[in-house]
């Protein structure tokens, strides 16, 4: 976990760096991307990513998450509607940066709504993960939150969504309240998704690996876990992958999609 307080220093160039204030990269024409924080955090932590993707020329929102610690189905299930919302809104399709939990339920709602999501973009996310793969203070951060839920608190991630998790990882058919979260996780993304991954192999949190999506573009950069928010490095890679072109076909308006 000493990876993990490099995020000051790491903060610290961003913000006296040119690129924070719009310089080298591509500027956007008002796209709408969604950003989803990671596990036990809100949207509040993406807050600087969200202020720099707005002086580049995106409109950027929130997931209306306040603390990532829910049922990932339930996680999932809550998001669908904003997506739904803001493409019909903007009559085009949504951008989706999520870091570290937040990329993982990104990936869910573009096999859910293809027609509606053209970019998904992991900041640190596991995609391919198992509780081993986590850092032991996570795991016991886990199972504090799955004591609550066995105590009565509601909306709680719980041992149902463990199980579920653990069949997936092993590579049995889940069972348990996240099936349909784990079974999409599985699935393959629609081929006119543009898909990336961004991995640090300094990530003080998770094993890296745990990023590298077979379908992902996969992309190192030197960082923290928790740093990812504020990495000048990860800025960077996102504006370019948010101006990148899209695979399969050329970006359009909606008109009366289906959900």
């Amino acid at each position: 976990m000493w990876r993990e307080s490099r995020g000051a220093a790491e903060a610290v160039s961003l913000l006296t760096s040119s690129l924070w204030r719009g310089g080298g990269v591509p500027h956007g024409n008002g796209q709408p991307v969604m950003l989803i924080p990671g596990f036990l955090a809100g949207d509040r932590s993406l807050a600087l990513l969200g202020q720099w993707l707005r002086r580049i020329g995106y409109r950027t929102h929130g997931s209306g998450i306040s603390s990532n610690i829910g049922c990932s189905e339930d996680t999932v299930a809550g998001l669908e509607q904003r997506v739904i919302d803001l493409s019909e809104r903007y009559q085009q399709p949504v951008a989706i940066v999520g870091q570290s939990r937040g990329g993982s339920c990104a990936r869910v709602l573009a096999v859910r709504h293809p027609r509606r999501v053209n970019r998904v973009i992991g900041l640190g996310s596991p995609l391919v993960a198992r509780m081993e793969d986590f850092h032991g203070l996570l795991r016991i951060q886990i199972r504090a939150l799955q004591n609550a839920q066995r105590l009565g608190a509601p909306g709680l991630l719980g041992e149902a969504c463990e199980r579920s998790w653990q069949a997936y990882s092993f590579g049995l058919d889940p069972i348990g309240c996240c099936t349909q979260f784990w079974t999409d996780m599985d699935a393959d993304m629609p081929k006119s998704t543009l898909f990336a991954s961004l991995y640090s192999r300094t990530d003080g949190v998770l094993n890296w690996r745990t990023c590298l999506d077979p379908e992902a573009q996969q992309i190192e950069v030197n960082s923290s876990h928790c740093g990812m928010a504020v990495n000048r490095e990860v800025y960077q890679q996102v504006g370019n992958l948010l101006a990148a072109d899209l695979p399969g076909r050329a970006e359009r308006p909606l008109r009366a999609v289906a959900a």
